[in-house]
């Protein structure tokens, strides 16, 4: 129910469908927290406002949302976000930098994907 960091609350991170499912694997938190704090630092302010659109999801969930068995949802290691007055592909373009070898990064026209996967991948 508290703050796990600056700017990531558990409760963020629940299953759409309530269920009660809200594991995170702690890389994933910390990259997102990461990502935070330098768009944070570049928009010289305390803390930006991050919003969180899809985090934890249970199979069940992540299927009736016509989601992939491959998604990284229900494995507790994807974030779908948003940081408050930042394009999604600035937000892309700085994890693809910090991570040019590893996690699966995705832009979409109004979020940005995030997970921890070993290998490589961009869409």
């Amino acid at each position: 129910m508290g703050n796990l960091t600056k700017n990531i609350s558990r409760h963020e991170l629940q299953c759409g469908c309530d269920c009660g499912f809200d594991s995170m694997d702690c890389e994933t938190i910390a990259v997102v927290q990461s990502c935070c704090n330098h768009f944070a630092t570049l928009l010289t302010v305390e803390r930006v406002e991050l919003i969180i659109t899809s985090a934890a999801r249970c199979l069940k969930y992540n299927k009736s949302i016509g989601s992939t068995d491959k998604s990284y949802h229900p494995k507790a290691r994807a974030i779908d976000f948003i940081i408050r007055g930042v394009n999604p592909r600035d937000v892309y373009d700085y994890l693809c930098t910090k991570y040019p070898d590893k996690y699966g990064i995705g832009c979409y026209k109004d979020f940005t994907h995030i997970d921890t996967r070993s290998e490589k991948a961009r869409w």
